[in-house]
């Protein structure tokens, strides 16, 4: 986290094992769009990494969001910070 800042940034990692590129952009967008939905779950000045895994390629845009909402909650838990979702 960063003092003063308000908003959360999100950088994506999604390697080659998840697919062509194709394949990734179309996981980095899913995963975009996701963050966008949820961003209210996201504490202020947060900085966020989301790694896809290779199955990440062949999971459907709900299982992508139960399992990001599910990785928040821990990654907050784990931080010591209160989750909203």
């Amino acid at each position: 986290m960063v003092a003063g800042r308000d908003d959360p940034h999100v950088g994506f990692v999604v390697p080659k094992a998840v697919g062509g590129a194709v394949t990734r952009n179309k996981v980095r967008r899913r995963l975009r769009g996701l963050v966008v939905e949820l961003r209210d779950a996201l504490p202020a000045g947060a900085d966020v990494v989301v790694r896809a895994l290779p199955a990440a390629a062949l999971a459907s845009y709900e299982a992508l969001g139960l399992d990001y909402r599910g990785a928040l909650v821990r990654a907050a838990d784990r931080a010591g910070l209160t989750s909203t979702s």
